[in-house]
């Protein structure tokens, strides 16, 4: 069994932020993929399964906000006797130029809090991620930043380029 952590912050304010890219690959993937339709969980999140060769593959969408995250994902891994081994996760990151995307098998959270709340919950920063660049704009601060939205040619680019190119990146962590 494997799972893959999608991070984002719930609520319909955040849905298309640079933050939340991460949710915007996973719908993209569930719908390229043929997963499961979401459904809420006790895990502190929404999961959709699929079976790949033979594998069971659970997203998890959590419902916490961001800097909360270890908490749905290590609640549902001990639930399920999940390895870290066998666990993805996929963030934003602002240190990257918009639309890079970047597989690691382990590493530190960056100043990704997302990260830094899994790595704490596990004791652990030895689990596999995919990082997709959301740029940096200096003429904002981070937070204002990260909470803004793609431009309509931005998500276009995110749509047919970058999500192709991180779908490719979990197809082969599968």
């Amino acid at each position: 069994m494997k799972l893959i952590v999608w991070l984002g912050n719930p609520g319909k304010e955040y849905a298309s932020t640079r933050h939340n890219v991460g949710f915007l690959f996973v719908d993209f993937l569930r719908e390229q993929y043929g997963f499961e339709s979401w459904k809420d969980s006790k895990f502190k999140g929404m999961i959709s399964e699929w079976t790949h060769n033979s594998e069971k593959i659970i997203l998890l969408k959590p419902t916490t906000f961001m800097n909360l995250s270890g908490e749905s994902v290590v609640a549902l891994m001990n639930f399920y006797k999940i390895n870290r081994e066998d666990i993805l996760v996929m963030s934003d990151d602002i240190d990257m130029d918009f639309g890079r995307v970047r597989f690691r098998d382990k590493g530190s959270s960056g100043w990704q809090n997302g990260l830094k709340s899994i790595i704490s919950h596990l004791g652990s920063d030895e689990f596999a991620r995919i990082k997709i660049g959301i740029g940096r704009d200096d003429r904002y601060a981070v937070a204002d930043w990260v909470l803004s939205k793609f431009s309509t040619t931005e998500t276009k680019n995110l749509q047919e380029e970058v999500f192709v190119e991180a779908g490719n990146l979990v197809e082969k962590w599968m």
